[in-house]
């Protein structure tokens, strides 16, 4: 974003963002509409945020919303966004990271959805899920012989060792928000490692549940690490520190790396901040450049991100060994089912 300086000749007269930069020249409050003037105090201000001192254009509206969406949706697998992270990919496009625009981006995409412009199952809802399934379908005898067929196929041919079981390090992804959840879950799938969403800082409970698969792999001579990915503000640098202690004060033996983000990946990868919540109680003492999201990195970036720091704990050559034996008693493991099967 380029900040203009605002002089009462270049006040805008439509609708703009108004900011007050810190000592960086990043937002550090912002508010978006129409720009007013007070020339007894002589500040500018935007629905109530008073003392602005710059401001850019507002050409945000729902087409461009639209236009850009489908583009960012392109990139993306089915289920793997949410509303939330789509408005972040467009805050790297420009946008304002406000509230007022992220309500815009849900209009527009309810809009888009109706029209036909935008699929209805683009997107996923991890806070609205259902707990079970109605069984309803009319039972085939026939697709149910077969289907038992392909699962004792299946189980004839597939036998497998534990990924990490002769690994000396045992990990867990942690991240910071559930809505990114999808985003990380084929890469974790891929590389059979347990990922939590923490949602900020975590409860006890978590941590307790937690602290008590770590103290397990602890008696296995495991070395335990949570990698974990959050937000670039006062809140994500300090939620690991909190994640490491309280897990360690349990009894769980765990060290806690962050991968992301840092204020060089904000920079490197041209990420927009925002201003930091006046809310969060650890922003007076903190000199970042302001609050980014985790949901602003791009795609491919983040997974990129997430299997560089999974190959930081792993141990190929072990796990090479770990196939040889494999290979050796899958000879073991089938001769033993057919002599099961024939038996029955």
């Amino acid at each position: 974003m380029a900040w203009i300086l605002i002089t009462k000749d270049n006040m805008p007269q439509t609708e703009c963002i108004g900011a007050i930069l810190n000592s960086k020249g990043k937002s550090k409050k912002q508010s978006t509409g129409l720009m007013n003037y007070d020339p007894e105090t002589e500040q500018y201000s935007i629905n109530g945020l008073v003392g602005i001192t710059h401001f850019d254009m507002d050409i945000y509206n729902r087409d461009w919303i639209i236009e850009n969406s489908i583009s960012v949706i392109t990139r993306y697998r089915k289920g793997e966004l949410t509303l939330r992270a789509l408005h972040y990919q467009l805050v790297g496009r420009g946008m304002f990271n406000t509230m007022q625009h992220y309500k815009r981006v849900v209009s527009a995409m309810e809009v888009a959805r109706w029209s036909g412009d935008v699929a209805f199952d683009t997107f996923t809802d991890l806070e609205r899920t259902m707990a079970n399934k109605t069984r309803a379908d009319e039972t085939d005898l026939d697709e149910s012989i077969e289907e038992a067929k392909d699962s004792i196929r299946l189980w004839m041919n597939y036998y497998a060792r534990n990924r990490w079981e002769n690994q000396p390090i045992y990990p867990e992804i942690f991240i910071e928000k559930k809505a990114l959840q999808m985003m990380f879950q084929n890469t974790a799938d891929r590389n059979d490692i347990a990922l939590g969403a923490v949602k900020g800082y975590p409860s006890l409970t978590f941590l307790y549940e937690a602290s008590n698969r770590f103290k397990e792999m602890n008696r296995r001579g495991k070395k335990c690490v949570i990698l974990y990915f959050g937000d670039y503000d006062p809140s994500g640098e300090d939620i690991p520190r909190s994640i490491e202690e309280n897990i360690n004060r349990m009894g769980g033996n765990v060290e806690v790396r962050r991968f992301a983000l840092f204020e060089h990946q904000v920079l490197e990868w041209n990420l927009p901040p925002a201003p930091t919540k006046d809310t969060d109680s650890r922003t007076a003492n903190w000199d970042g450049l302001g609050q980014v999201e985790l949901d602003a990195v791009d795609r491919d970036v983040l997974q990129e991100l997430t299997q560089s720091a999974i190959d930081s704990v792993f141990d190929v050559d072990l796990h090479n060994d770990l196939l040889a034996q494999e290979e050796d008693e899958k000879i073991e493991y089938v001769k033993q089912l057919k002599e099961y099967i024939n038996e029955l």
